[in-house]
C-alpha cells in the first residue's frame, strides 16, 4: 500500500474510529493488488477469505442464474464491499468483477473478525455498515416494485446529478448496458426510457446527460425524501 493511501483508507467509516494500534494491525496484515478489467474477484458460493476495499477503479457485484446475470451494485472508490460474508464466514451471495483496471486492498477475513471482536468502535462501525446495506436493499426493492422503468431511470439520473454536486450536465458513471441491468431493464427498454425522458426535461447524447428542466424532471420522478437519499 502506498503511504499516501493509508490515511484515505483509514478515514473509511469502518476504520475511522478504531484504536490506532488495532487499525495498524489490520493494515499490516493486508495487501494491495492490481487487477485488470473484467477479472472475476470471487464467485457466488465461495467462502470469503478477504474483505475487499476498492482503492481505485470500479467493481460490479452481480448474481447469476441459468447462464443469465444481473447487476446488483456498482462499487466506486474508496469503499469496502461485502462485509457481511467476511464477518459471518459464510459463502458469498454475489459475485464480483472489475469493470476497469482496479486496485483493491485485501484484508484477511479472520483479521477483520478479530478486530471487530476486540475493538468496540469497529464493532459499532461494522453494525452501521451492515445496517446501511440492509437499508439500501429496502430502497432497491421499493424502487423495483413500486416504480415504472422510466421513473426508476429518472430518479437515478437525479441521484447521479446530486453526486456531481447538483450539476445539470454530467457523464453516466457506467455503460448503458450496465445501467440497464442495475435498474432491472433490458438495453432496449433503457433506450426507450431515455427517449421518454426527453419529454420530462432530459437531453441525452451518448453517455452525456443534460437536465434542461430540473423542476419538470423532479415533478415526474417524485423522489422520496426518505428512500431516495443515497447512503442512509
Amino acid at each position: 500500500m502506498r503511504p499516501q493511501e493509508k490515511p484515505e483508507i483509514a478515514r473509511l467509516p469502518l476504520f475511522a474510529a478504531m484504536n490506532p494500534e488495532e487499525r495498524e494491525i489490520v493494515f499490516s496484515a493486508s495487501f494491495l493488488q492490481v487487477f485488470p478489467p473484467q477479472l472475476v474477484l470471487f464467485e457466488i458460493g465461495q467462502r470469503s477469505d478477504f474483505l475487499h476495499v476498492l482503492v481505485d477503479g470500479m467493481v460490479e457485484l452481480f448474481t447469476t442464474n441459468r447462464d443469465r446475470d444481473t447487476t446488483m451494485a456498482v462499487i466506486e472508490p474508496v469503499r469496502s464491499f461485502i462485509l457481511a460474508a467476511a464477518y459471518t464466514d459464510m459463502p458469498y451471495l454475489m459475485s464480483a468483477r472489475t469493470l476497469s483496471a482496479s486496485r483493491v486492498m485485501m484484508i484477511p477475513s479472520s483479521v477483520v473478525r478479530n478486530a471487530i471482536d476486540k475493538d468496540m468502535a469497529m464493532m459499532r462501525s461494522a453494525m452501521r455498515e451492515l445496517s446501511l446495506g440492509y437499508r439500501g436493499l429496502v430502497r432497491s426493492l421499493t424502487d423495483m416494485k413500486l416504480r415504472q422503468s422510466v421513473e426508476r431511470l429518472a430518479n437515478h439520473l437525479l441521484l447521479y446529478s446530486r453526486k456531481c454536486g447538483g450539476a445539470n450536465m454530467f457523464q453516466l458513471p457506467m455503460e448503458k448496458r450496465l445501467l440497464a441491468s442495475l435498474l432491472g431493464m433490458t438495453p432496449e427498454n433503457l433506450s426507450r426510457a431515455f427517449g421518454a425522458l426527453i419529454h420530462h426535461g432530459v437531453n441525452v447524447s451518448g453517455t452525456t446527460i443534460e437536465i434542461v428542466d430540473r423542476d419538470k424532471l423532479e415533478g415526474f420522478a417524485r423522489p422520496d425524501p426518505f428512500s431516495d437519499v443515497d447512503g442512509q
